[in-house]
């Protein structure tokens, strides 16, 4: 795939697009891939560039709770399906905030996006995500 240098907290990193509507966005995410890193996610973050992300690939299949604690800065959190459609997205989702955020249907990766991000682009649910991994 399209290696991209390390993030600066150590996580590989990869080239993702959206492609919504006629319209295509691209993003530089850092891969969450072991249990440890997607625990961290993006907790304690102070700030998300408008082309990064954070996605979380899911060995199988399943149900999808994220929570935001120690999340400092608002995300919007995009439920991806098997087939890279987008399952629905929690958008702005509250820093520090305890409640789950939840997949509607069994997804295999999770993107975090920069909070309100997702309504200034357009992007919604049925929109396509293209990512490659190793």
């Amino acid at each position: 795939g399209d290696k991209i240098a390390v993030s600066e907290a150590g996580l590989e990193q990869t080239s993702l697009c959206i492609a919504s509507g006629t319209r295509t966005h691209a993003f530089t995410v850092e891969i969450a891939s072991t249990p440890q890193q997607q625990a961290k996610g993006l907790m304690f973050r102070t700030e998300l560039a408008d082309d990064r992300g954070m996605i979380f690939p899911f060995d199988e299949e399943r149900m999808a709770s994220f929570w935001m604690k120690n999340t400092v800065i608002p995300l919007d959190i995009i439920f991806i399906r098997e087939d890279g459609r987008i399952e629905n997205i929690a958008a702005n989702t509250v820093p520090y905030s305890t409640i789950p955020v939840e997949s509607t249907g069994p997804v295999t990766a999770v993107l975090e996006l920069r909070g309100g991000l997702s309504a200034e682009l357009g992007i919604k649910a049925g929109d396509k995500v293209n990512w490659t991994l190793d």
